[in-house]
């Protein structure tokens, strides 16, 4: 059962541990342009607390676009439910938003999983009603595959993240499949692998990731047997050049630096193709000082 009512947003608390980031970003902003202009559309879904305040289930960005436009109360569904229902309810009414980090869905479904086993249920196979996980897009291997993710050292973890908030072509990424493979390492050989990645500049593909693993099983695993298998090349990597970013910002318009890499990208290539165009046009070539 559940009802709806006015409830102050000052006598809201956000969900203990809420797993989900939320972000003052442009989104954000658009969002409370709408409520501005059309009112509080879906309302918030809370439970009263023993102290008579109420935990915010569904609609924490929602709560922050509202305060953001000096809104002091909005409509909520107050439902009674345990502390595993308000876990497993607040993890499926965050799972359709548009853009969710794997660090996200990895500390969410690990609660859930929690909440489950607690009422004695079991992950069911995808598409099945009563006790499925989520009926989005994930099966029940990849959610452990998520889960995994939550036993990752912070540094290693955002490189998974960096998949969905960066270009990929510009910083360094890592995939879920090698991120699982490196969660079975203990904290200090993570660290010993985040230190290979950012001196080699590469992270491990699915293969190198499995023998980086094995190494750890057989306790062989060093900073020279990891740079080994990290300067093996991969399947799909091509040379890379690197330059020095500090210099290259300073030979750029100071103006350009606030665009989009991409453009920045862009600027430089077109820099480039007029400086050859140049060259061609004068005859000669110069060489540059080192």
């Amino acid at each position: 059962m559940s009802d709806i009512k006015k409830i102050k947003l000052e006598d809201i608390d956000t969900f203990e541990n809420h797993p989900f980031k939320v972000n003052n970003d442009e989104s954000l902003q658009e969002l409370a342009e709408s409520i501005r202009i059309n009112g509080l559309l879906n309302p918030l879904t809370v439970r009263k607390k023993e102290n008579g305040r109420y935990e915010l289930i569904s609609g924490h960005r929602r709560k922050l676009a509202m305060e953001l436009n000096g809104m002091k109360e909005a409509n909520a569904y107050i439902k009674e439910l345990s502390n595993d229902e308000a876990v497993i309810e607040m993890v499926d009414s965050n799972m359709y938003r548009d853009k969710i980090l794997p660090s996200e869905k990895a500390f969410a479904y690990k609660m859930k999983l929690d909440a489950m086993k607690h009422q004695g249920k079991k992950i069911s196979p995808k598409g099945t009603k009563s006790l499925s996980i989520n009926e989005i897009d994930d099966t029940k291997t990849q959610i452990y595959r998520y889960v995994r993710l939550t036993n990752l050292i912070p540094e290693l973890l955002k490189l998974v993240d960096d998949t969905v908030l960066k270009d990929k072509r510009t910083v360094l990424t890592m995939g879920l499949k090698p991120a699982v493979e490196l969660s079975y390492l203990n904290k200090e050989e993570q660290k010993l692998v985040y230190m290979g990645i950012t001196y080699e500049d590469v992270t491990p593909s699915h293969g190198q990731a499995i023998k980086i693993r094995e190494l750890s099983k057989n306790k062989k695993l060093t900073f020279d047997s990891l740079e080994e298998i990290l300067c093996q090349q991969k399947g799909n990597q091509k040379e890379r050049i690197s330059f020095n970013k500090d210099k290259i910002e300073k030979a750029l318009p100071s103006e350009l630096l606030k665009r989009d890499k991409r453009y920045i990208e862009q600027y430089i290539i077109n820099a480039i193709e007029s400086y050859k165009k140049q060259e061609l046009e004068r005859g000669d070539a110069y060489e540059l000082d080192m």
